[in-house]
């Protein structure tokens, strides 16, 4: 079907049903490596860099002012047409090179002012830096999708947002560089630079530069156009003859050319779109048009990639973690993890208002629930933690903060307290997890961050600002009836539901960490201890609530060696936890939290034995 547009008539697949960015998208999802770019100056403006012309004009304007310093029209009426204002003052053809070598000798100077165009100026490193096109570009590049990409522009924003991304392009600038160039398929992305770099005298910017290609260049060109898909963006076609007539030459096109164009389209371009049937993409910045092919390209990844098993995500999260280039995988692995908790805790899944008759089915199906939902998180905040040297606890800390957002709003009409409480259960497990985890790598520090970060506005009555210690305690969370999830023995009921569902419930993901049992249920006991003297630290009386656990009974408590003593004789200024600031960093303070919960204990015998 043809469609008539401000370009023209142009190719529109699937009779208008597919708009040209998505057939672009599918065609590129579909085939991998196959399509190649062309860049031309409008991929840059955005970034402030001026275009190799714009960069001519300029130099031009100066050497006119320094030559006429009286004249104080003089850079203006150079840089009008400073091909005329050249050759009438000056015995050479206007040439990258000549400009150069009449305004900047020596190459140190040279050097200096071609960075002025190029490069950020001191302490505005965000100027002229790469646009979210180039760096969408190079997401593409990072997952496959593109591995040549041709250019007119010296800029290097390209180069620098692939490298942001840990990516090494292999750049071709000079024709001498291709004999030596690793081949184009061998390579994970060739940058090949038509009209060189700016660094470079060998630079292609007047119109008789552009005329013709070097013979080394014009074969690789052609070899390129005549193998690759093609992407043009950025490019008006209007000064560049030797690759229009190159586009012009080529042979019938193995895939399909898609062609895109913000603002005026010039007869050559019009005319090159004709001869190969290219889909135009009209009216599209570069910025819109790359992040919203990524946003495509993903999309289409997520129908038809088998989701990831919890075993296969540990592992890449290992792989991931000690690698710095790594990190924007590691936290995809987490979020996304966090996300399918988040999609499935919908008040349709984890309804908090119920029929009487079904509130104990409801309940212990959604405690169920949610502990399977979290399965995949747990895994990974457990090896994540434990393997971590505390560059990411953003990361970790960022997984519970989003799990309290199932809690984040006030339930409508009537609800059930314990259901609506239950909400923070998936936050309760990974905070928990990461707990003991700390305790086991010997990192108890993060506790301290664990127990006071995020902070959660309470919902019913009165609002206030809570710390994870209080309201991620097991007893205000786990308010419903636990004993059809934790069976006791026939005829009794167990003393401390919560705190045995808790260890019950992250024991395998702690599983390959610490295998030994014991070891286990001493990193968790420890825990309960430690989060349970930062509840008592609270400033106001009645928020001061211990995490009623297993570390209550007289076991860790009547000896000499019991975690009670030992903690206590723990209590100086090097202790880990107030070191990161639980307590106010005051050893006084972490004291009179021991003592209240020693105090607290006494006064609650029903909790112990």
């Amino acid at each position: 079907m043809e469609s008539k547009s401000a370009v023209g008539t142009v190719a529109v697949p699937a009779g208008g049903l597919i708009e040209p960015a998505m057939a672009m998208a599918l065609n590129m999802h579909s085939s991998p490596g196959v399509y190649a770019l062309l860049l031309g100056a409008g991929i840059s403006i955005a970034s402030g860099v001026k275009t190799g012309w714009g960069v001519v004009q300029d130099i031009v304007g100066k050497v006119a002012a320094v030559r006429d310093p009286d004249n104080p029209d003089a850079r203006a009426e150079a840089t009008a047409d400073p091909e005329k204002w050249w050759e009438a003052n000056t015995s050479e053809p206007l040439g990258y090179s000549a400009l150069l070598a009449a305004a900047a000798p020596m190459p140190a100077s040279r050097q200096a002012m071609l960075a002025e165009y190029f490069e950020p100026e001191e302490g505005q490193e965000d100027s002229k830096s790469p646009t979210a096109g180039h760096r969408a570009i190079a997401q593409l590049v990072k997952r496959g999708s593109i591995r040549v990409i041709l250019t007119t522009n010296f800029d290097r924003l390209t180069e620098r947002a692939l490298q942001e991304v840990g990516i090494s392009p292999q750049v071709v600038s000079r024709p001498e560089q291709i004999k030596g160039m690793k081949p184009l398929t061998h390579s994970q992305v060739t940058v090949i630079k038509l009209h060189g770099d700016y660094a470079d005298l060998e630079q292609r910017n007047t119109v008789d530069e552009l005329e013709t290609y070097p013979e080394e260049l014009q074969q690789l060109l052609e070899r390129v156009l005549d193998e690759y898909g093609l992407i043009v963006c950025g490019w008006s076609a209007d000064w560049d003859k030797a690759l229009v007539r190159a586009v012009q030459g080529t042979r019938s096109r193995r895939y399909p050319l898609f062609w895109s164009q913000y603002g005026r389209f010039s007869d050559a371009a019009r005319s090159l779109t004709a001869q190969h049937g290219a889909v135009v993409i009209d009216g599209m910045s570069a910025d819109e048009l790359f992040t919203g092919l990524v946003s495509r390209v993903e999309a289409l990844d997520r129908l038809t990639t088998a989701p990831i098993t919890r075993d296969v995500a540990v592992v890449q999260l290992k792989r991931a973690l000690p690698d710095p280039v790594r990190r924007i995988e590691l936290s995809d692995l987490v979020d996304h993890a966090t996300t399918q908790i988040l999609a499935r805790s919908t008040r349709e899944n984890r309804p908090v208002s119920v029929a009487p008759a079904d509130r104990a089915d409801i309940y212990d199906s959604s405690i169920r629930g949610y502990r399977a939902d979290s399965d995949t998180l747990l895994h990974l905040l457990a090896s994540g933690v434990f393997h971590d040297d505390g560059t990411h606890e953003t990361l970790w800390l960022r997984a519970v903060e989003r799990l309290t957002r199932i809690r984040g709003t006030f339930p409508s009409g009537s609800f059930d307290r314990a259901l609506e409480a239950l909400r923070h259960y998936p936050a309760l497990l990974a905070a928990w997890t990461m707990g003991v985890t700390a305790v086991i790598a010997r990192r108890e520090e993060f506790v301290a961050t664990i127990m006071a970060q995020p902070t959660w506005t309470t919902l019913l009555g009165k609002t206030e600002v809570q710390a994870p210690a209080v309201y991620l305690n097991p007893k205000g969370v786990l308010q419903g009836d636990l004993n059809s999830v934790m069976p006791s023995p026939e005829g009794k009921r167990w003393l401390l539901p919560e705190s045995l569902l808790l260890r019950k419930e992250t024991r395998e993901p702690l599983q390959v960490i610490e295998p030994d049992d014991t070891a286990y249920q001493a990193a968790c006991t420890r825990f309960e201890f430690l989060a349970s003297m930062i509840a008592m630290d609270h400033p106001i009386e009645r928020r001061r609530f211990p995490w009623v656990g297993e570390f209550l009974s007289d076991e860790h408590w009547e000896y000499d060696t019991s975690i009670a003593n030992t903690i206590k004789s723990e209590l100086t200024p090097d202790w880990p936890l107030l070191r990161a600031g639980a307590f106010g960093g005051d050893p006084e303070r972490a004291q009179t939290a021991h003592e209240r919960l020693t105090q607290w204990r006494a006064q609650n015998p029903q909790f112990h034995w």
